[in-house]
């Protein structure tokens, strides 16, 4: 499965990460190619740090505020994809592509992806920031799909976070190589959790919508939909998750989200009351506004 852009989260150790390439996924079935870390150890540019690694790409800094994502060859989908999109809202800034080193250029997230940020700080975060990150990432699925975008990856680790210089900690969303357009085919579906079973293996607008309810059920509670918090401890227990939550969710059954704020709104992305991202963002907002006022 691909993992991009400081996307290390349950596949941490190496070992689990060379394991799991020789697992099939829905990648691999629709002909996505994986490449292992000895591969991934073929190119190594002139870095500051790594900063994460996955199974198709190393992130290193470069130089401060601008990090490098490689190797540069297996980026032909993102980079296009990229371009077309340009700078948008909650989108991490691209900075374009770099010969030497090879790679794409990003702005650095400064506080790393919301997946960690949420296994190391989900006791103490605010309810109004965890609103607020919900809103900035339907800003971004609804501007990627104004582009005529399917991010077709959604998840939390694949959502950055940075903190700016007033101290105000705002989300990315980032990882655009299994994105798909008119033109343009990334070959991707979400993981197990975020993708509804019931649905035909194609990426289209719902794909989004659907993934969106379990980020904002993260976001909410700290951990993914039927999961326990924190990292999976083998790729035999992430196995085990993937046959569950699919089986779940093939037969209409969800997490329950009573007494979770904007719970309705999570309720709507996984049952399909939403015809595209512009109808949720509204009622998202439109809930948000509430809390603060509230508040």
């Amino acid at each position: 499965m691909i993992r991009l852009f400081l996307a290390i989260q349950e596949e941490q150790l190496s070992t689990e990460l060379v394991a799991k390439s020789q697992l099939l996924t829905r990648s691999q079935i629709q002909g996505q190619a994986t490449i292992t870390i000895e591969k991934l150890e073929e190119y190594c540019p002139p870095v500051d740090k790594i900063l994460g690694n996955g199974s198709t790409a190393i992130i290193g800094r470069v130089r401060p505020g601008v990090v490098l994502k490689y190797p540069r060859h297996s980026f032909h989908v993102e980079e296009q994809i990229l371009k077309i999109l340009g700078q948008g809202a909650s989108i991490i800034k691209f900075l374009g592509s770099s010969e030497d080193p090879r790679g794409l250029l990003f702005a650095e997230a400064n506080s790393g992806n919301l997946q960690e940020y949420l296994d190391s700080h989900n006791d103490t975060i605010d309810e109004r920031l965890r609103l607020k990150w919900r809103t900035q990432v339907t800003e971004a699925i609804r501007y990627l799909h104004l582009k005529g975008v399917i991010h077709s990856d959604l998840r939390p680790a694949n959502c950055l976070l940075h903190t700016d210089g007033s101290g105000i900690l705002n989300l990315y969303l980032s990882d655009f190589g299994g994105s798909t357009c008119s033109d343009i085919d990334g070959g991707h579906l979400p993981d197990s959790g975020f993708f509804d079973p019931r649905k035909p293996w194609e990426s289209t607008e719902q794909t989004d919508i659907f993934s969106l309810g379990s980020v904002f059920y993260t976001i909410m509670t700290g951990h993914w939909p039927y999961k326990a918090p924190g990292h999976f401890k083998s790729v035999d227990e992430k196995v085990r998750y993937e046959e569950r939550v699919d089986a779940l969710f093939s037969q209409g059954k969800f997490p329950t989200v009573e007494g979770l704020a904007g719970g309705v709104i999570i309720y709507g992305c996984w049952t399909g009351r939403y015809k595209d991202v512009g109808a949720m963002q509204i009622e998202q907002m439109a809930y948000s506004e509430r809390v603060c006022t509230i508040d």
